[in-house]
């Protein structure tokens, strides 16, 4: 009997054990379900209706079954075998945007091509059943990368500039004082995990290499770019990891890289490319690069903006880590998520690298996510403010670094859109279950446009300053209320009861020495 513990769980209740003398074929069941997919794929058995819903659960046990790595036992290996079969008779489907995957025996190949590619005794051998268009790259050798670091809180992707074709195997000579102290390998920028019914990529494309030895060979089944990750409140000097064989991307980096160097790098045969900024880093398809001819005008600009965002929050210029945005085929959720890194769609790429469309467009979803990464649980009120709060960066970087109004920043900040939703808000009872996103962001904009930005700033400064916090939403809102009363020295607890927030009289008497804001916008 073997026991496996999977991060999963299954619903409380009373199951009915499956008699396994009986065929079952309404019933999943790991192993019989597998042999009769397997049969499915080299003879072409039909599978049942219920066989067929049941392949993308089998996708995902057999990519957690093949991470057990247990190659010592015989029922593992037969596993493998069974799958290196399926895969050399069928194929990967070659999934790409214009080529998506939508059935569940594909979804099936899908998940289990890439575990098993990395199992399997020869995976040289399966790699062209896998990966069909795979052209030779020109690649450099013995390239050398040289690393100052300084974490933080987080873990830091360092980019190298270098990337692995599909399979493609190099070999990363590691400094000795930094093997074994949590730094890690990681190939590919695109760190989503997929589940989605049709895919245009595949559910997960990185790989990791724990740095455990001054010499690591690293791959992936899917290619991509090759970075460090250095590990939380990490500091190294002088730090230089050489790169056997790799083919190199364009790769900008302020301060290093010259309108010389870049003129040749842009026509850097890699499909992804990265623009390393002050502080923040731009991972987007190399086309998006390929015209790109002063990459120092768009550093200038992103670090206006970078300051901009540093600035409304109340934090000094330099980032504790740079912020990453990567601009994908497909995303696990959303047109844009924060996190690091940010992810973008692809149709997103044009936008981030585009110095005249930043200037008349604006960019307000790439500054909504930057916006997020900002916020924080000491001034939010979940899940009233969590879409609305970073719209106020979004807003800010429009007017003070794109010279874009508000009105124009985007069309649910025209001053009608503003004013009806006011009037709806109040006509529905000042209720708030309705106060989020835009509805939300208007008590902000009040509060800004009487204010002025100066006092957003102070009253972030302020909490800055704070030790602890309430825990629940009500506590917290009347502690924001309090202290943005306090720095403009006026007493505000009108306006916020006007917009329905649950001011305690504790709060009110605090603030009565204060002069009251009588004429507020929802008087």
């Amino acid at each position: 009997m073997g026991l496996s513990l999977l991060k999963t769980t299954i619903n409380a209740g009373s199951y009915k054990v499956p008699d396994p003398t009986q065929v079952i074929k309404d019933t999943y069941h790991f192993r019989h379900l597998l042999h009769r997919f397997a049969k499915h794929v080299t003879v072409e058995e039909t599978l049942s209706e219920q066989e067929e819903e049941f392949l993308k659960k089998l996708g995902s046990d057999c990519a957690t079954y093949l991470n057990m790595k247990a190659h010592d036992s015989c029922h593992y290996s037969q596993v493998v075998a069974t799958l290196t079969d399926i895969l050399k008779k069928s194929g990967l489907p070659q999934v790409s945007e214009n080529c998506p995957v939508k059935s569940p025996k594909e979804h099936l190949l899908l998940h289990v091509g890439t575990e098993v590619y990395k199992v399997c005794p020869d995976p040289d051998a399966l790699l062209p059943y896998l990966i069909k268009d795979n052209p030779l790259l020109p690649v450099v050798h013995n390239h050398r990368v040289k690393m100052d670091i300084n974490t933080a809180e987080g873990e830091e992707w360092i980019s190298t500039g270098l990337y692995l074709s599909p399979g493609m195997k190099t070999f990363m000579a590691i400094p000795a004082e930094i093997v074994n102290k949590g730094w890690q390998i990681q190939i590919g920028c695109q760190t989503d995990h997929l589940n989605a019914a049709e895919l245009k990529r595949a559910p997960r494309v990185h790989e990791r290499f724990p740095v455990t030895s001054e010499m690591i060979q690293v791959w992936n089944l899917w290619g991509g770019l090759i970075y460090l990750v250095a590990p939380p409140k990490t500091q190294a000097q002088g730090l230089q990891v050489v790169v056997q064989m790799a083919v190199p991307a364009p790769y900008y980096k302020s301060g290093v890289t010259t309108e010389a160097d870049w003129s040749l790098l842009r026509m850097a045969p890699s499909p992804w490319a990265e623009l390393e900024f002050d502080n923040i880093i731009l991972t987007v398809p190399s086309e998006a690069v390929r015209q790109l001819e002063h990459p120092n005008e768009l550093a200038a600009l992103w670090n206006d903006i970078m300051k901009a965002i540093a600035d409304l929050a109340a934090k000094p210029h330099e980032f504790p880590r740079k912020e990453r945005f990567v601009a994908d085929v497909q995303i696990s959720h959303g047109w844009m998520h924060a996190g690091y890194p940010i992810m973008a769609h692809k149709a997103s790429a044009e936008g981030l690298v585009s110095v005249t469309h930043a200037r008349t467009k604006g960019m307000w979803g790439a500054i909504h996510e930057l916006g997020h990464n900002q916020q924080r649980g000491c001034w939010e009120f979940p899940s009233h403010t969590t879409e609305c709060t970073c719209n106020l960066w979004s807003v800010y970087v429009h007017e003070v670094v794109f010279d874009i109004n508000r009105e124009k920043a985007h069309p649910a900040m025209t001053l009608e859109e503003r004013n009806k939703r006011v009037k709806d808000y109040i006509k529905g009872g000042r209720n708030l279950s309705s106060w989020s996103v835009w509805v939300a962001l208007e008590t902000y904009m009040q509060l800004q446009e009487k204010f002025g930005w100066d006092a957003i700033k102070k009253v972030f400064t302020a909490y800055h300053e704070m030790n602890s916090f309430p825990n629940d939403n009500k506590g917290k809102m009347n502690l924001y209320a309090e202290t943005f009363s306090q720095t403009v020295g006026m007493n505000l607890t009108g306006f916020f009861k006007a917009w329905g927030w649950p001011i305690e009289q504790a709060t009110e008497e605090k603030l009565s020495s204060l002069p009251a804001w009588t004429d507020h916008p929802m008087v």
